[in-house]
């Protein structure tokens, strides 16, 4: 199993930001707070005509965000905030990055829901999650890609992927460990609505990871598809194989996206999306991925493969491979802003 997304720049930019949230005070660089949940007509929404179910859940409590960077090009100056947040569900206290598209600060939009993209790294993904970088450019191409009406205005959320970079905990509630699979599902899910206008409806939610985040996000949407409709596996491990499942082998089952999509199978539903994506030269990890779309890849498990020409294991492809075809898939399958 390769754990590790090889990709320098990636590293770097992982680097540069865990030095600049360890080291930067406001003294360095004064910037205001942002609060995601003050969008104007919020407070004032009307309730939904009698009859019709209204998809738009309105912020629960919102707070303040430190801000990481802004997004340039497309993504207009947006914001990226940071907030280091327990979780309540699973005990655990970690960062969580966001941001929301131009869309979202739009008048016309200020009383609708936006679909919500969970996007993982790989690799130990902890201190820092290597999508807020500006080189890997992730938010800016969504933003381009929306105007361009390739793609819906996705909410972004980037929360660290493992407590610490010793082990990898496989987003998953490892007895006597850190309940990082409640955190992963539950609880950063549950800070996104109490900050963001967000929708009532499954499809308004994916999560997407490369690597050891491709096998959470592949596992998440098969183990909770009440939660999400929508998965996109970047070069993705298929099994469970942390050592800390030593003597604990039904849990592991439990956690293993080939049992839980047979078991999904078995019960005809409800329909998920996988959208996985590959580099021509994963040599290792594309047989695999081929495997289990042979093996699971019917009924209601949706599956897409994306193969980036002369593409490797790496966040550069799977950002490329995202703009070749996968997020106008994926965007077909979910819910778009909604009131």
């Amino acid at each position: 199993m390769r754990k590790n997304i090889r990709s320098g720049v990636a590293s770097l930019i992982a680097l540069a930001a865990l030095a600049c949230t360890a080291g930067c005070s406001t003294e360095d660089a004064p910037k205001a707070p942002v609060r995601f949940g003050d969008s104007p007509g919020t407070a004032s929404r009307k309730a939904a005509p009698p009859g019709k179910r209204s998809l738009a859940l309105m912020p629960t409590h919102p707070i303040s965000f430190k801000e990481q960077r802004r997004v340039g090009g497309a993504g207009g100056n947006t914001p990226i905030g940071v907030t280091t947040y327990r979780g309540p569900k699973s005990g655990f206290t970690g960062k969580v990055w966001v941001w929301a598209p131009p869309e979202y600060y739009e008048k016309r939009n200020a009383d609708k829901g936006f679909p919500v993209m969970v996007a993982l790294p790989g690799g130990p993904g902890y201190p820092v999650n290597y999508w807020i970088g500006a080189d890997l450019k992730l938010e800016e191409n969504l933003a381009r890609w929306s105007k361009e009406g390739k793609s819906l205005p996705f909410i972004v959320v980037m929360p660290v992927l493992n407590p610490d970079a010793r082990q990898y905990y496989d987003g998953s509630d490892i007895p006597g460990q850190p309940k990082i699979g409640t955190w992963l599902s539950q609880d950063v899910p549950d800070l996104v609505r109490a900050n963001f206008r967000t929708l009532n409806t499954r499809k308004g939610w994916a999560m997407m990871g490369s690597s050891s985040g491709g096998f959470v996000s592949l596992k998440n949407a098969l183990q909770y598809p009440d939660k999400f409709a929508v998965a996109i596996p970047n070069g993705p491990d298929i099994v469970p194989d942390s050592p800390l499942w030593n003597g604990h082998a039904r849990q592991q089952r439990e956690n293993n996206p080939e049992v839980l999509a047979q078991r999904l199978i078995r019960k005809g539903g409800p329909e998920v999306y996988l959208a996985f994506q590959d580099g021509t030269g994963e040599g290792t990890v594309l047989p695999k991925v081929r495997k289990f779309l042979a093996r699971y890849g019917r009924g209601p498990v949706r599956t897409r493969l994306q193969l980036v020409p002369g593409g490797t294991h790496s966040a550069h492809t799977y950002v490329e491979g995202m703009g070749l075809g996968t997020i106008q898939w994926v965007s077909a399958h979910m819910q778009g802003p909604a009131a």
